[in-house]
């Protein structure tokens, strides 16, 4: 129930009274009003004002904490049946990719042969021209989970799995999707990369705007996560470009600290974008049928990144060295305890 005497109303007027009396709201302000809208307590009226005025005046550290927990809150509340499920690393996905293909669903295959853990949810088809994960599954026979008990399977049987938004908050999906009538994206955007729908104890945030990389940690620090990575991917993706050095915030122990992640090829060798954009090509070289120089680096460097991130590895070199390693060994039979 709303604790505001006239529902969101009052939130809007905060936000929209002009220069000298607009300001931002506090945790529990933005908390308030998430709950108003995911309770359907707004008309579409209120619901683009509050929306639109968020995202003209970008979003605080604060309002997109309030904003999750919110969503956190709504979330389980409506997926009971997820609380026993628990996984290593969660990484959001609905950006989508249209420069390069998505490598680092290569680099998501490895980690799980490596034993790591791993729920993925995101959306396909915010974005006309982009190439999403859910477009890539089919090729190598992984389905996309619309439930917690296949994703209990799937993390089972590959330590991978990937839902929909639409399957586990559909009404989340709805709120995306009012980008094609407004023109812009919402802080729902942001906030659906902090869902964590399965309270992994390290999450990786791919933002293609740099402002929002320390907006996604300090407000990662607000909810108090454990340890929250965000990373300007490629095409907002959790994906590092190997031919940029890729900036990267850290949240770990509360504290919130940045890290540029270094290029692997020099300024002379970058590579352009991806003309063809095949997806298949992901099998192909996942299978050792051809090659690119481009993707193989990305895998490598995402694999690496978020081996740091699981704290299993101290350095970056170690890290780096790890990940080539399951990268030539990525069709070779899993021993237990090999990797």
């Amino acid at each position: 129930m709303s604790t505001s005497p006239d529902g969101i109303a009052r939130y809007i007027r905060m936000l929209g009274k002009g220069p000298q009396g607009t300001r931002s709201l506090t945790i529990d302000d933005a908390c308030d009003a998430m709950r108003l809208i995911l309770d359907r307590h707004v008309t579409p009226e209120q619901l683009g004002a509050f929306l639109m005025l968020m995202r003209v005046k970008t979003e605080t550290a604060e309002e997109l904490a309030g904003l999750a927990k919110a969503c956190r809150a709504y979330i389980a509340s409506h997926n009971p049946e997820a609380e026993s499920l628990s996984v290593d690393l969660d990484w959001p996905s609905y950006a989508g990719k249209r420069r390069q293909l998505p490598w680092f669903f290569l680099a998501i295959l490895l980690l799980a042969r490596s034993g790591v853990s791993i729920l993925v949810h995101g959306s396909k088809g915010q974005e006309p021209g982009r190439i999403y994960l859910e477009d890539v599954l089919p090729l190598f026979d992984i389905p996309v989970c619309n439930g917690w008990e296949q994703v209990d399977q799937q993390l089972k049987a590959r330590r991978f799995a990937y839902i929909g938004l639409d399957s586990f908050a559909p009404y989340l999906q709805q709120l995306m999707g009012l980008k094609k009538i407004l023109g812009l994206r919402s802080p729902v955007h942001s906030v659906v990369r902090m869902l964590n729908p399965l309270n992994a104890s390290v999450s990786l945030h791919g933002v293609f705007h740099p402002p929002y990389l320390a907006l996604h940690a300090e407000a990662a620090a607000l909810l108090h996560d454990a340890s929250v990575v965000v990373m300007k991917g490629d095409g907002g993706e959790c994906e590092v470009n190997p031919d940029l050095d890729c900036r990267t915030v850290f949240l770990r122990d509360g504290q919130v600290n940045a890290f540029d992640w270094p290029r692997r090829f020099d300024e002379e060798f970058r590579h352009g974008r991806d003309l063809e954009m095949n997806i298949r090509r992901l099998h192909e070289v996942w299978l050792g049928q051809s090659s690119d120089e481009y993707g193989q680096a990305a895998v490598i460097a995402t694999v690496a990144l978020a081996l740091q991130s699981l704290g299993r590895l101290e350095t970056l070199d170690l890290a780096y060295a790890q990940a080539a390693q399951l990268w030539e060994h990525r069709l070779a039979p899993i021993v237990p305890g090999a990797l």
